[in-house]
């Protein structure tokens, strides 16, 4: 049996039902999670010189599936094609949300694990944009630490008159990346595409916002195969933790989509943080009346809410950060 030093790495392209698909060397795997990996080991806490360092105590894990898409793993081959998942190596960069488990419990769910941007995506029209979500995905993006690109598809169905344009420009003009794109048309897409090149990005949006038909214009067929891992029988979306898939793309990189996934929470962001996930109120954070302790809403002397009647700050933006705030 091999060592701990001597197990094979691989990453992690396909999870359901406590099954683990592994890419390592050219081959796949199907994976299962050694129990050690579900269990905290409890050790003494004194000086090292007067307790012998042996486990104390062994208790299950209160949490969610540990292992996510992307992660590179350890394991070991314990039949042809088949294996054990021995250890999870430390993530470059990790997409979370809260989850609830029995007893109220809020959890962290890794969604996915060394990604290098989110990808929100929604449609100009049939559904129409909704902004507050789009801003919980940036800000979601923001505290993980990933880049977003944000995605606006059925360009074809825009209105003469339809303000997205200048919608959009609010999000060029903090910095963030906008792809306007049309699979009827072909607009946008040769841009679109070499935005995903050779990066790994997770697609986060709604369903019937085009994300299918959008893939299949990527790489023919890969829509149809995304969807069929989002989709059970009759029609119904499968939960998003119980089976999701990273796709290789032809030019390079990747795409994890998240089908299923009704909720999208705010991980690790509290009150007090939540400015600085918002780029163009970080530089304004600590300079109000009342310092850090400024929540920025009816407090006199806050310069957040100065640079919003001044017009330096997107009303519609500050009000997105209100409403995300009454939810922490």
């Amino acid at each position: 049996m091999k060592t701990d030093h001597e197990y094979d790495r691989g990453v992690v392209f396909c999870k359901t039902l406590g099954h683990y698909t592994i890419h390592a060397g050219g081959r796949e795997f199907v994976c299962v999670l050694s129990s050690r990996l579900r269990k905290e080991l409890i050790y003494p806490i004194a000086d090292p010189a007067s307790l012998r360092h042996v486990v104390r105590q062994v208790r299950g894990i209160e949490g969610i599936d540990p292992v996510a898409i992307g992660d590179e793993v350890t394991f070991f081959e314990t039949e042809k094609g088949f294996g054990m998942i021995t250890g999870i190596l430390p993530r470059r960069t990790k997409l979370s949300r809260p989850a609830t488990m029995p007893g109220a419990r809020l959890f962290e769910q890794v969604i996915v694990a060394n990604v290098d941007q989110v990808v929100p995506v929604f449609s100009i029209s049939s559904p129409p944009p909704k902004w507050l979500l789009l801003d919980r995905y940036l800000v979601s993006a923001e505290a993980s630490g990933l880049a977003s690109l944000i995605c606006i598809t059925k360009l074809d169905l825009a209105l003469p008159k339809n303000n997205l344009e200048e919608a959009l420009d609010v999000y060029r003009g903090i910095g963030y990346e906008v792809r306007c794109v049309s699979v009827v048309t072909g607009k946008g897409l040769d841009e679109f595409k070499e935005s995903l090149r050779g990066r790994v990005s997770v697609f986060v949006g709604k369903s019937g916002v085009g994300k299918s038909s959008l893939l299949n214009t990527l790489q023919l067929g890969l829509g149809l195969r995304v969807r069929s891992v989002g989709h059970g029988k009759q029609g119904k979306g499968c939960h998003t933790t119980s089976h999701l898939e990273m796709f290789p793309l032809d030019v390079g990189g990747a795409v994890v989509d998240t089908p299923g996934m009704r909720e999208f929470g705010l991980w690790d962001v509290g009150q007090g943080d939540l400015a600085l996930f918002f780029p163009e109120l970080r530089p304004l954070v600590g300079r109000c009346k009342f310092g850090l302790d400024c929540r920025h809403d009816s407090e006199p002397g806050c310069t957040i809410r100065e640079a919003v009647l001044d017009g330096w700050v997107n009303p519609l933006r500050y009000r997105s950060y209100l409403r995300l705030q009454e939810e922490l």
